[in-house]
């Protein structure tokens, strides 16, 4: 099993980045073999539709659950339609969530929000 999350650094050690779309890397963690791969988010620097680029690289890398701390419904909509399921963190250490969603103390994420959509955030 793959899991996708989006990390602020190429590290284990580094923490669960908010924004999903706006992620600079994501890691995909193999459960079986241990393996981390970090990608960088290509969609990061999008002026819009970030959300469904980043969701299509998950997709892509064949991920099977993403652990983020919010998601935006255009994205999950990506994600739902190719089997994926999303949890929420729970905590800022990529490391912990790993071991929580292992453990089963994971809940899928309930709250979509819908996405910024070109507003910047700010």
């Amino acid at each position: 099993m793959k899991i996708a999350i989006p990390v602020d650094e190429k590290s284990l050690d580094s923490n669960v980045c908010v924004s999903f779309g706006r992620t600079p890397y994501f890691l995909i963690y193999d459960v079986d073999t241990k393996e981390s791969v970090f990608l960088d988010n290509n969609a990061a620097a999008s002026t819009g539709g970030a959300g469904i680029k980043a969701a299509q690289t998950i997709v892509d890398n064949k991920a099977n659950v993403l652990l983020t701390p919010r998601c935006g419904e255009n994205a999950a909509e990506v994600l739902k339609s190719a089997d994926i399921e999303i949890f929420k963190t729970t905590s800022a250490s990529v490391k912990d969530n790993i071991d929580a969603f292992i453990d089963g103390k994971l809940s899928l994420l309930d709250e979509i929000h819908a996405g910024f959509h070109g507003h910047g955030g700010n």
